[in-house]
């Protein structure tokens, strides 16, 4: 691979410090085989560490934006991992996402706090559209509990996302768990991550 692709490769040191503790709420709760869908994936360091990791499942990472793709795309070309695929641009709030259904699990990584909460009612959408009966959903970040944060740094790093940006925000799971439950996704499991953050699991039920 060339150096000018290299420079694209984006890296992120959140990324190395989470993904061991994800991967491993992954191996318990996605099956052994099957297809992954990954909504907003960034660099695409969280998408070709899984894959490499669980090699049986096909990994579809996507992002909205170009320059993230650019990173996905050359990871995934550095790493040479098959069961990784190009990166589609996916926008969680369309109504279509140019994939064909269904899939075993679908991904957001830190996504939900960093975009408008539209893009949360179209993550949920989109995952009763596409995922198969029983499969996944998985989410990981920060969360309120019962309408209070769980750490003084989450609440300040709430703040700051908002002034940032008015629309973006860390939300509360329940209000989180209603969406989905509108949308056929019942709320599997809550686990504590490191750094005051949450994997959050969602199945699909049955004719739903």
């Amino acid at each position: 691979m060339s150096g000018a692709k290299l420079e694209r490769c984006a890296a992120s040191p959140h990324t190395a410090r989470n993904r061991e503790p994800i991967l491993a709420v992954m191996r318990r709760v996605f099956p052994q085989e099957g297809r992954v869908l990954e909504i907003a994936s960034g660099s695409g360091e969280h998408a070709v560490f899984a894959g490499r990791a669980l090699p049986g499942l096909i990994w579809q990472p996507s992002d909205p934006d170009a320059r993230a793709r650019a990173s996905i795309a050359a990871w995934t070309q550095q790493e040479g991992l098959a069961n990784v695929l190009p990166p589609l641009a996916i926008d969680a709030r369309a109504k279509d996402w140019g994939v064909e259904a269904p899939f075993d699990a679908i991904v957001a990584i830190n996504m939900i706090h960093i975009s408008p909460w539209q893009a949360t009612l179209g993550l949920f959408e989109g995952a009763s559209r596409l995922l198969r009966a029983g499969g996944i959903l998985f989410l990981y970040g920060p969360y309120m509990r019962d309408g209070k944060h769980t750490a003084p740094s989450n609440e300040a790093f709430d703040r700051s996302l908002k002034e940032r940006d008015p629309s973006w925000g860390v939300r509360d799971v329940d209000e989180v768990a209603r969406v989905g439950e509108s949308n056929g996704l019942v709320l599997c499991e809550i686990v504590e991550m490191p750094a005051n953050n949450l994997s959050v699991v969602f199945g699909k039920i049955s004719g739903s």
